[in-house]
């Protein structure tokens, strides 16, 4: 059984657990056709006009484009660990799905992500598709 597998079988109903959710309804989530589109192709560097507009719209969301490289960081603060390790549970299926893992970091309640594509050495689509499934996680759960 591949990691791929492992996760969807496994990390449900953990998630179920975690976050109080019925099973059927993280199974549709798994398998909504969200998560299909956001299986995107390799896409190249942001660039121009694109990145400029996307990257404004993630900024109003608390995104910021870090200063020491190419990519985006937000920190999100949560109410407990276990809504943390829900939410982390949810972007980890997503990120599994569409082969583009974050850098991330947590303590308690607190979850600090950063995002950037080491294949082309800096923000990709995957990244914005990814913190936009992110924003859209936290906006569901506040």
């Amino acid at each position: 059984m591949n990691l791929r597998t492992r996760l969807l079988t496994v990390v449900p109903v953990a998630l179920c657990a975690r976050t109080r959710l019925s099973f059927s309804s993280v199974a549709r989530f798994s398998s909504s056709k969200i998560i299909q589109k956001m299986s995107a192709p390799r896409s190249g560097k942001l660039d121009g006009d694109y990145r400029i507009t996307e990257l404004s719209a993630l900024n109003k969301n608390g995104w910021t484009l870090k200063t020491d490289r190419d990519a985006i960081y937000k920190e999100i603060i949560f109410k407990n660990f276990n809504q943390a390790f829900g939410f982390m549970s949810r972007v980890a299926m997503m990120a599994e799905k569409m082969d583009h893992h974050p850098e991330w970091f947590n303590v308690y309640n607190k979850v600090q992500i950063t995002l950037s594509s080491h294949d082309v050495n800096g923000l990709s689509d995957r990244d914005i598709k990814l913190a936009n499934f992110i924003d859209k996680i936290v906006a569901k759960n506040p």
